[in-house]
């Protein structure tokens, strides 16, 4: 069928949260939903509250030993995990991806493992955190930097943003369109780009750029990558 990817078999990939309104936007309007279109992905988003406990369904509870705000509880999460891959051995290409600011940073190199599995499971944390139980769950636990958000559904969103892009054919250019962007292979951040025209405000476009010689300019790109990535980011060099 036109427009369908054959090259890789469709990734699945289930959100769970205790608010699943949050992703309605970003299921229609991002890249996401032409990755869906084109059968690249599958994407779930589950109401961590359909496996709430009681009349209220209730998903969190007090800590013990004290301490402010609700921890989530071990029975929900159990139930809404074990619903996407089972209870027994995962099957092969499964992770489940715990959003945590004790997770490791997430980076490129993350995004593209991952987009070579077959079913990620995506657990948004919210309140003061999960009942560190359910830590058992989850084969990977990752961060999107050194700060705390309400809950993690924006993380989970820009994760899932990060490899579902990686899926072949969902950009246009083929492997081309991210051989080159920054974090890639290099480690170094994208050289500066220009479009037209050639000149706004009496700000010039690099004249190598508009000199059709090939090897100059990718000469150049590279030499401006490095000094880019040497004056912001220059962790990535270590």
């Amino acid at each position: 069928m036109s427009g369908m990817v054959t090259m890789q078999a469709m990734l699945k990939i289930d959100v769970i949260s205790v608010q699943p309104k949050m992703f309605a936007g970003f299921l229609t309007e991002s890249i996401v939903a032409r990755a869906v279109a084109k059968g690249a992905c599958e994407v779930n988003i589950v109401d961590l509250r359909d496996f709430g406990e009681g009349r209220w369904r209730k998903v969190d509870d007090k800590p013990y030993g004290g301490g402010p705000g609700m921890l989530m509880k071990c029975g929900p999460w159990f139930g809404a995990v074990e619903s996407r891959v089972g209870s027994g051995d995962r099957a092969p290409g499964t992770r489940v991806v715990m959003t945590s600011p004790s997770g490791r940073k997430f980076t490129q190199r993350d995004a593209e493992e991952l987009s070579r599995e077959s079913h990620l499971v995506f657990m948004c944390g919210h309140y003061e955190g999960f009942d560190a139980r359910i830590d058992t769950l989850a084969t990977d636990a990752f961060s999107v930097g050194d700060f705390v958000m309400t809950g993690g559904e924006l993380a989970a969103a820009a994760m899932v943003d990060s490899i579902v892009r990686l899926l072949p054919g969902v950009l246009g250019g083929g492997p081309a369109a991210t051989a080159s962007e920054s974090f890639g292979r290099d480690g170094l951040l994208e050289a500066p780009q220009y479009t037209k025209p050639p000149e706004f405000r009496g700000m010039k476009v690099p004249e190598v750029l508009l000199s059709g010689d090939h090897s100059r300019i990718e000469a150049w790109r590279k030499s401006e990558a490095r000094r880019l990535t040497e004056r912001e980011r220059p962790d990535l060099l270590r």
